[in-house]
């Protein structure tokens, strides 16, 4: 296992849609357990493959009890109920911002062998699901929040040290 550099704000590959894993096989079993211990070493609960420079549909998770990895999840909300919460990311050291999502969510998807994998969710994992699934689609966080707060995330941005 290796922990991986963790790709910050402003690099293009975080804008970018990632492609469909398709072969399975002992490199994607590395990368499953090289993403978990690179989440783990920043203190993350989630991180998807383009965090680290790869455009590969997969991300790993580690909240609410439950540790794991979807590959090329989809996911759909369960019910009408949202929740507003703050989030942070691991590719935007120091920002945080309330972000409305879904309160309850299923995702499908494949583990790291191509078995299918089913995993309901609500409250934080719920949040994790959807906020991952955004960055294999090109899309950070800051994106869903309203408006005023998206300012003040980029003004504290562009003062970052490490932009």
């Amino acid at each position: 296992m290796a922990i991986r550099d963790i790709r910050l704000f402003g690099d293009p590959v975080l804008n970018s849609a990632a492609d469909k894993v398709t072969v399975f096989d002992a490199a994607l079993k590395r990368l499953v357990a090289d993403m978990l211990e690179t989440m783990d070493h920043a203190g993350g609960v989630g991180l998807a493959a383009n965090q680290i420079g790869l455009t590969r549909r997969i991300f790993v998770f580690d909240c609410q009890g439950m540790r794991g990895h979807i590959v090329n999840p989809v996911w759909h909300p369960l019910g009408e109920a949202q929740q507003t919460g703050v989030e942070g990311c691991l590719s935007v050291p120091g920002v945080r911002g309330e972000v409305t999502r879904h309160n309850s969510v299923v995702a499908r998807g494949q583990d790291c062998f191509g078995r299918p994998l089913t995993l309901r969710a609500t409250g934080l994992l719920a949040r994790c699901i959807q906020h991952e699934a955004d960055h294999l689609d090109g899309v950070m966080f800051m994106r869903r929040m309203q408006p005023e707060q998206r300012k003040e995330a980029m003004a504290a941005i562009r003062a970052a040290d490490w932009n």
